[in-house]
């Protein structure tokens, strides 16, 4: 059965408002995520792959090297429906209630999770992602380089930010700092990372 690309879980000109162009998902979206999708069904059809789950794709292709054109298209598949679901209008901010317990707990406060954060992002050299993580019950800021993921690296997914330069370059051109600046502060989806963390 073919992998399907997930719909944007808000209209292309939601975030309008808060600092991401319409535009930029008409590219993003609908351009370089559906060529992953694409790529992925292309290279996984008539195979053992094509019956498996996107996650058990993404594990049993990331150390083969000879499918390392498989993982990437599936990693990004993956990556991009899950920052998809990480952005939402009029987010941002601080966490509350049993999350922002747990940020403090891990960070010493949420100014030092953003402040983590905001680092993996920016010194991501190159493409690449920053994620908040569940690592054996513990919360870890990391990043990773082009399409790697904690799915790979046997980690929980809580949050993510897409650092490859086509995430933000329609809006803020080459000041990716800008970029997550407002993520933070205007489209983090803490109900996301709530719910993930509640299933981890």
């Amino acid at each position: 059965m073919p992998f399907e690309q997930q719909p944007l879980p808000f209209a292309m000109d939601a975030l309008e408002a808060h600092g991401m162009k319409a535009e930029t998902f008409e590219y993003h979206y609908g351009k370089h995520h559906k060529a992953y999708v694409t790529k992925l069904n292309d290279a996984v059809k008539g195979t053992e792959l094509d019956s498996m789950s996107l996650e058990d794709v993404i594990k049993s292709t990331y150390s083969d090297s000879a499918k390392s054109g498989i993982f990437n298209n599936a990693a990004q598949t993956w990556n991009h429906t899950f920052f998809w679901n990480s952005l939402t209008p009029g987010g941002g901010g601080a966490p509350t209630g049993d999350l922002a317990a747990k940020i403090d707990t891990a960070f010493g406060s949420y100014d030092k999770f953003k402040e983590e954060f905001s680092n993996a992002a920016a010194t991501q050299f190159g493409s690449g992602w920053a994620w908040l993580v569940d690592d054996n019950g513990t919360l870890k800021v990391m990043k990773t380089p082009n399409a790697e993921n904690p799915v790979a690296l046997g980690k929980k997914a809580l949050l993510t930010l897409d650092v490859w330069e086509h995430a933000y370059y329609i809006d803020y051109r080459n000041a990716r700092p800008a970029f997550i600046q407002n993520f933070l502060d205007n489209l983090l989806n803490w109900d996301f990372v709530s719910a993930n963390l509640a299933s981890a």
